[in-house]
């Protein structure tokens, strides 16, 4: 059986039970907050419990190494729409011990794509194009750095809301453990300065 299929077969008893009924709240976040952190999979139920949230607490949105890279891409635009149409009043940007995204070789997983098919043809056409993968797969050398280079870029964002709080934090990824980077309440809106 198939990995989708068994997801399938899983969700079809789930909802026949009701077993979603203990889940079932609106899209607002009952803690007014949004979070961006890593995909990581040792995150997926840690993270949650460490902060203390349940379903309908936060917005959480998932990138690799929590990294927010570009102004006006999908990440800060979901953060936009959680403070201007979800309410949320506050920003945690909650990178962890341990990511992949540390080090990681663009060179390595350019490599990789080819060897599972992708063409010299298509990588020509992207550098053509302008489009400079090794930059767009590069890491972070360190957490704390891109964390706090993540908190920056949205504190900086001109239509980020001036009462909204930006904290940055790690979480070990054993533990659940939590570092403060940054504190938002203290630190306040770089646009203004």
């Amino acid at each position: 059986m198939s990995r989708l299929q068994s997801i399938l077969e899983y969700n079809e008893e789930f909802v026949s039970k009701g077993a979603y009924e203990p889940y079932i709240t609106d899209k607002f976040s009952t803690k007014k907050m949004v979070i961006v952190t890593c995909m990581d999979s040792r995150l997926v139920e840690l993270l949650p419990r460490a902060l203390n949230l349940k379903n309908g607490d936060a917005q959480i949105i998932k990138t690799a190494g929590a990294v927010v890279s570009h102004p006006f891409g999908s990440v800060m635009r979901s953060i936009m729409v959680a403070i201007y149409s979800l309410k949320a009043s506050e920003v945690l940007v909650i990178g962890h011990h341990d990511c992949g995204m540390t080090g990681l070789n663009s060179a390595s997983i350019l490599d990789k794509a080819k060897d599972r098919g992708v063409s010299d043809e298509v990588f020509s056409t992207l550098t053509n194009a302008g489009i400079k993968l090794s930059r767009w797969l590069t890491g972070f050398d360190d957490v704390q750095q891109a964390v706090e280079g993540s908190v920056d870029l949205i504190q900086r964002h001109p239509i980020l809301p001036r009462d909204v709080y930006v904290h940055g934090l790690i979480i070990d990824p054993k533990t659940g453990k939590l570092d403060l980077v940054i504190d938002g309440t203290k630190q306040g809106n770089k646009y203004d300065n």
